[in-house]
């Protein structure tokens, strides 16, 4: 099977975020740019796909979504906590389509995880391990999938992969079926 997973720039935040890391970063400040990857995310990927974005954008982008999407949620039992900001931004949604269908032998994941954010990654929004096996668990992905990062940014995501394949999971395996957070 054939699955990818999108962390774009988030709308409304691609310039100030990555507008010097990337020369097509405002695309992502337009709703147009996020329905073009979603249209994508649908033609290329039709067995799955899972896409970050903020809380504040959600209600912006799952209209843009087809009716088969679902949401989950990344909560951060760690978060950064920022003056003049009273209310934390301590989760994030992902919206997923598609999967691979799950025997009951397989276990039934969590439509949410915790795991605390990354630090001192040099880049902004880089995914921690634990999250990215989340998203795989979710998905029903095998070793053999392809999994594609569209957009690597730090490597976290594509690094966090490969360990996924080579059976590094850790313990975060076992907090997806109920087991305490790693």
């Amino acid at each position: 099977m054939k699955f990818a997973y999108a962390d774009p720039p988030y709308y409304g935040m691609a310039v100030k975020f990555y507008g010097a890391l990337h020369p097509e970063a405002a695309v992502y400040d337009t709703l147009e740019g996020h329905q073009a990857l979603i249209d994508r995310l649908c033609d290329e990927y039709a067995d799955g796909w899972a896409m970050s974005l903020s809380s504040t954008n959600l209600k912006d982008i799952l209209p843009l979504c087809p009716p088969d999407a679902r949401v989950m949620a990344w909560v951060k039992p760690f978060c950064s906590f920022k003056p003049n900001v009273t209310t934390a931004y301590a989760w994030e949604p992902v919206i997923v389509r598609g999967g691979r269908k799950r025997s009951r032998e397989r276990g039934t994941v969590r439509d949410w995880c915790a795991v605390n954010i990354t630090l001192e990654r040099g880049f902004t929004g880089a995914k921690p391990v634990g999250f990215v096996h989340w998203i795989l668990e979710v998905l029903g992905a095998e070793p053999e999938d392809q999994i594609d990062d569209l957009f690597a940014g730090s490597g976290a995501v594509s690094n966090a992969i490969k360990a996924w394949k080579e059976g590094k999971t850790g313990n975060f395996q076992q907090s997806l079926f109920g087991g305490e957070a790693a």
